[in-house]
């Protein structure tokens, strides 16, 4: 086998700086896109592409960003068929569970009954923590047991830097995450149709129950959603996903937003006040900031081929086929990535693997080697090259490879030699001695025996 490295003449310049603080990709302009904020990653939610991160792997406290994990625990069993949307659920005492009193809540109650899509929207909008609590109990049956499948199940998920503690992120200092975990867990949560229908709603209305007599309307305390709660904030492209706020956690949000076709997600962990130029403090600052990252990632990058399943990559000579010579090779796979707008896939650098040579008969879609993308670095990906036509093999040309190739073999040879000198001494003693004693005795015989015609 032999490898051709294609690599490009000339490189796109580009503004790079590789420390855990900057973006991977510099935006149009050339200067560095900065978010305040002490942990932050944009993702495209279809590729898993990374297109901006900021200290991503250092260990945060997610706040109420846990909810996107226990949410999806949820519409999973709900997916498996362990709990459905209309069951009614008894609220116990546990409800109450580890919240304390400067938790977040809906103002359910103990002996309510509301369904598991009650207790869902008021996790996920107004970030109840009671009603976490009380999903853990029906999904799992006890709020320790709970836990642990979320930690199994972020463990499952890749989430290598997070250990939860309990089901609605109320502080404790062994409760954390990063925002990459962050991210990967909102992709995965996102991708459930239950999960997302209802952090991009934005409001829910709870019926009346058994303990309340009136509606409770739900409002969204992510701004970008709803901000009938915030004024000021709507992002015609939000559609999620979950904010957090602790004194020790600073104020968080995950966020989601869908445009021409593609979904970003960003997380920012460790948001600060603003002080603005008249020094008023802006105390919502991470709505505008996680709107800067998405708007960033829609304006400065977009999706491209970088391999393209129609163009030919190389050729392989053929032998025993008496049409051609050769077989032309194509990727069996599209390589699409989503790219700084100002990157042309051209510049990537192509790793080929083909045979030095190959013989007929060939099929057509007939695996013959691979391609490998990369650029600066990044690999992203590599498929399988295949045949683009089928090749017969010509039997005449084939018998004469197979002779070709056993008098390649010493032994054949020296036995040809060997039948071809016997030939020679044979045909060499006929003419020098004539027919041989035997078959003149024959002949002799034939003669005298012959008398002739009697009368």
């Amino acid at each position: 086998m032999k490898k051709y490295h294609s690599l490009s003449a000339f490189f796109l310049v580009l503004t790079l700086l590789f420390s855990l603080t900057v973006p991977a990709w510099a935006d149009e302009s050339g200067e560095d896109f900065t978010i305040t904020a002490e942990s932050a990653i944009l993702v495209e939610a279809g590729t898993g592409e990374v297109l901006f991160e900021k200290d991503p792997d250092a260990r945060r406290y997610p706040a109420s960003i846990t909810k996107v994990m226990t949410g999806l625990l949820v519409v999973e069993a709900i997916e498996r068929g362990d709990l459905a949307m209309d069951d009614v659920i008894t609220l116990g005492s546990d409800i109450y569970t580890g919240i304390g009193v400067s938790g977040s809540t809906a103002g359910l109650q103990e002996g309510e009954m509301l369904t598991v899509r009650d207790l869902l929207n008021a996790a996920l909008i107004p970030s109840a923590n009671e009603a976490c609590n009380a999903l853990a109990t029906a999904v799992a049956g006890s709020i320790s047991a709970f836990v642990d499948r979320m930690n199994e199940r972020a463990a499952e998920l890749g989430m290598t830097n997070t250990h939860f503690v309990n089901p609605h992120g109320y502080h404790d200092d062994d409760h954390y995450t990063t925002a990459r975990d962050i991210s990967v867990m909102c992709v995965e949560a996102m991708s459930h149709t239950d999960f997302r229908e209802i952090v991009s709603s934005g409001t829910y209305t709870i019926p009346p129950t058994n303990l309340h007599d009136r509606e409770r309307v739900l409002k969204d305390t992510n701004a970008l959603v709803d901000d009938s709660k915030i004024s000021g904030y709507r992002y015609q492209y939000a559609i999620g996903i979950k904010t957090g706020f602790t004194t020790p956690a600073g104020y968080c949000l995950a966020s989601a937003a869908e445009k021409n076709h593609r979904m970003l997600i960003g997380v920012l962990l460790g948001g600060k006040y603003w002080i603005s130029s008249d020094n008023t403090v802006i105390q919502d600052n991470y709505f505008t900031e996680s709107r800067r990252l998405l708007e960033y990632g829609f304006n400065n990058f977009s999706s491209k081929t970088v391999l393209d399943t129609i163009e030919p990559i190389g050729t392989v000579p053929v032998t025993l086929c008496k049409e051609q010579d050769y077989i032309t090779v194509l990727p069996a796979q599209s390589i699409t990535a989503t790219l700084p707008n100002d990157l042309d896939p051209a510049l990537f650098q192509r790793d080929v693997t083909l045979p030095d040579s190959l013989q007929a008969p060939i099929e057509k879609g007939q695996v013959l080697g691979t391609i490998s993308i990369s650029y600066e670095g990044r690999d992203f990906g590599t498929v399988d090259l295949v045949a683009t036509t089928s090749l017969e093999r010509s039997q005449f040309l084939y018998v004469l490879d197979r002779i070709a190739w056993a008098l390649s073999f010493l032994w054949v040879k020296l036995l040809l030699l060997v039948v071809v000198l016997l030939i020679l001494l044979l045909v060499l003693r006929r003419a020098i001695f004539g027919p041989s004693r035997k078959k003149r005795r024959r002949n002799q015989s034939y003669s005298h025996s012959y008398t002739g015609r009697r009368r």
